[in-house]
């Protein structure tokens, strides 16, 4: 008696062989085949979700695209999907419509937030999706020891997540010096994974450093952002994924990388994806269309969002159009400067002219996903005595998640440290959320220009406390206890009163609203933002980041101020 499998095998063979009619034939296309670099004009026959051979025959249903090419569904990489600030059928029905045809997430935000339950809610809403989801585990939860995370991924959990048949291996491994230097808790991470797949973090390691990171089987980097750093990391077998992100970009600076040899070894990802730029550039097409912009081939750049990360992520199935490899595939008109017009998942029409063609399913979750484990505040949680005469400062640089330390005189009044707005010292605050500590971080910023009111977000990278910063202790306050209220989010605020408010409830940060409502909130944060006098471009964007005590030079979380460069506290006083 045969099994299920054999027989869907066998009814495959029968309509590679043309012995009973395909599900679909695509006719009339201009196939991109990333195997050889050749433009094909065929028909595309697909039966059973699979792509079962070429040239015309019978079909249930029978599509002409009049000559348009056809090319593979595209991957990313390398993403955080919380970076989007949707849900992930949110995050599927705007990358879709784009030609994406699955992604590799790092869900290290949410795991910093709520451990392997936030992973196992991605894995549980990523189902019967027009994207497929396939996940890495995240290699350092919590990201330092120099702030609180809501969790913490040890072997134990690991191993669990291991089970799961959408894991792939480890995330970047962002903790370069323990792995050089051989700490025992990396080492054990690293020898767990040693049969999968292991992503790579290593900005600017090199020489033997690199080496000693290299033979413990990590094989990829999405760090590099000068050419000779990206050049001596493939020399030495690095896969190297090249990053046009909605915050880093470094395809200008890597794309002299990738000549006909290299390319096999290249990726485009974007690592970070905001919601404004899905909704108004899109996903992997803007890259390719960025890497041929650079003088990149688009075959090649095309490669590089299909067969490559397929075959490096050992995806077997996916990244190519040929016999056996499920089918999904987009039509456009031009492959300088693609557009897709038609997209298809498993050989189902999906999207067309940039709309998914049905809802994507919003799936239940079991989960617990809220995360404010932190009572409200008053204003006295943001009082500081003064200690001293002078203070350092963290200064923020406009588009950069690098910040510099300055010394400044205190700003005093009535013995205690007030913000300046007319010297564009402002106070910063950073709460810890996760386990009721009611500890706080505070201290000092200059960058963000507000001569009133403040600013307060959930997300802050990488253990995603409260952060805020503002001009007086009322305003920060109203800040706070409005994300403590509504599960977080991103809000301005001016005394008592809320000027602007997107609500995070998943996890503090992702919204269940649709992308456009989330890209219209966040334009009317960044005005009310202005209206106070701000005057960065991106406010939301620059606060998330000065939580993060890897990326020098001063930063400051729950536990106090940082200097990166030594990597330990320092006083708000010098």
């Amino acid at each position: 008696m045969k099994t299920k499998k054999e027989e869907m095998l066998i009814r495959r063979i029968k309509a590679a062989r043309n012995e009973i009619p395909a599900d679909l034939l695509v006719r009339n296309c201009q196939v991109v085949n990333v195997f050889n670099g050749l433009i094909e004009s065929c028909s595309v026959a697909v039966f059973d979700g699979i792509v079962v051979g070429f040239g015309d025959r019978e079909a249930g249903e029978t599509i002409d695209v009049a000559g348009q090419y056809l090319v593979p569904g595209m991957i990313d990489g390398h993403i955080h999907i919380e970076s989007s600030m949707v849900i992930p059928s949110e995050f599927a029905r705007a990358t879709a419509p784009h030609g994406t045809s699955a992604v590799v997430a790092d869900p290290h935000e949410i795991a910093n937030v709520l451990g392997k339950d936030g992973i196992l809610y991605l894995l549980e809403t990523t189902k019967a999706l027009p994207v497929d989801f396939f996940f890495m585990v995240p290699s350092c939860v919590p990201a330092t020891h120099l702030e609180t995370a809501g969790a913490k991924l040890g072997g134990s959990e690991m191993k669990d997540l291991m089970r799961e048949k959408r894991i792939l291996g480890l995330a970047e491994v962002m903790n370069y010096p323990g792995v050089v230097g051989g700490v025992p808790e990396v080492i054990e991470k690293l020898e767990l994974f040693e049969s999968r797949v292991i992503d790579g973090h290593a900005p600017a390691l090199s020489g033997r450093g690199l080496d000693a990171y290299l033979v413990c089987g990590i094989r990829s980097d999405h760090e590099c952002t000068e050419l000779y750093e990206a050049e001596e990391k493939l020399a030495k077998g690095m896969w190297i994924m090249i990053r046009e992100g909605s915050q880093s970009k470094n395809l200008s600076a890597l794309a002299p990388l990738v000549n006909r040899i290299t390319s096999r070894r290249c990726m485009l990802v974007s690592d970070d994806r905001h919601p404004d730029d899905l909704m108004a550039f899109g996903h992997l097409d803007a890259l390719v269309n960025r890497a041929i912009d650079e003088g990149i081939d688009p075959l090649t750049a095309i490669q590089m969002v299909t067969l490559n990360p397929a075959r490096y992520f050992s995806l077997r199935n996916l990244g190519a159009i040929a016999p056996g490899y499920q089918a999904d595939f987009f039509t456009c008109e031009s492959l300088n400067g693609i557009q897709p017009n038609l997209v298809f998942k498993r050989g189902r029409l999906v999207a067309k002219e940039g709309k998914l063609g049905s809802p994507a399913d919003v799936c239940e979750s079991k989960y617990n996903v809220s995360s404010m484990n932190i009572n409200r505040v008053d204003e006295k949680k943001f009082a500081v005595p003064c200690e001293g005469q002078k203070v350092r400062v963290i200064q923020v640089f406009e588009n950069q998640i690098y910040t510099k330390e300055i010394i400044e005189e205190t700003p005093i009044g009535n013995g205690l440290v007030t913000a300046d707005p007319e010297r564009d010292l402002l106070k910063i605050a950073v709460l810890e959320r996760h386990k009721f500590s009611g500890r706080i971080g505070l201290g000092y910023v200059r960058g963000f220009g507000l001569k009133k009111g403040a600013i307060a977000s959930s997300v802050a990278h990488d253990s995603h406390n409260i952060i805020t910063v503002g001009c007086d202790d009322q305003s920060m306050a109203t800040a706070v206890n409005t994300l403590i209220d509504h599960g977080g989010g991103l809000v301005v605020s001016l005394g008592s009163e809320i000027l602007a408010l997107l609500t995070l409830p998943v996890a503090g940060l992702l919204s269940d609203a649709p992308l456009e409502e989330v890209v219209l909130k966040v334009g009317g944060l960044n005005n009310a933002y202005h209206d106070l006098g701000g005057t960065l471009p991106n406010p939301f964007m620059a606060l998330s980041f000065l939580a993060l005590p890897v990326i020098p030079e001063l930063k400051i979380t729950d536990r106090g101020l940082v200097d990166v460069r030594r990597f330990e506290f320092v006083s708000l006083f010098v």
